[in-house]
């Protein structure tokens, strides 16, 4: 008898149950929006898309269904490669200012200074000819 969502297959695979939750919490749960989207998403049946990719691009339904479950569970941590721990912490700063004071103006200075921190972010996304090629750019034989 299997008990418990993991358990370990014949062949020695992980084996997880796709389960349906309805669980309640309270009102002051921290949690509460990913709590919510758990149930909301718990509706869907994944193994539709799974079906599909993996009839398309004749990879196993496990394999895809490891793949997505590995990327999206290390999102946090691949964001922050991306972005870095420097501006981490410049991003968070206004923040903690502004929970530290705890009032509404200071909360809108620093949802102000982040707009315009991550406004300049963005800028080379919005607008690729802001910086000027680099040479390695420009080297011959590149296309």
């Amino acid at each position: 008898m299997i008990t418990g969502d993991v358990w370990t297959g014949p062949e020695g695979y992980d084996v997880v149950c796709l389960r349906r939750w309805e669980g309640t919490w309270a009102a002051d749960d921290p949690h509460a929006n990913f709590k919510s989207d758990v149930v909301g998403y718990g509706l869907l049946d994944p193994l539709e898309t799974l079906r599909g990719m993996s009839r398309n691009l004749d990879i196993p339904i496990g394999a895809i269904a490891r793949y997505v479950l590995a990327r999206w569970a290390t999102g946090g941590s691949g964001g922050l490669l991306e972005i870095g721990p420097v501006m981490v912490h410049r991003l968070w700063a206004p923040v903690e200012e502004a929970e530290r004071d705890g009032s509404d103006e200071q909360r809108l200075r620093a949802y102000d200074q982040l707009r315009q921190m991550l406004s300049w972010l963005k800028l080379p996304l919005d607008d690729p000819t802001v910086y000027p090629p680099q040479a390695e750019d420009e080297a011959p034989g590149r296309d």
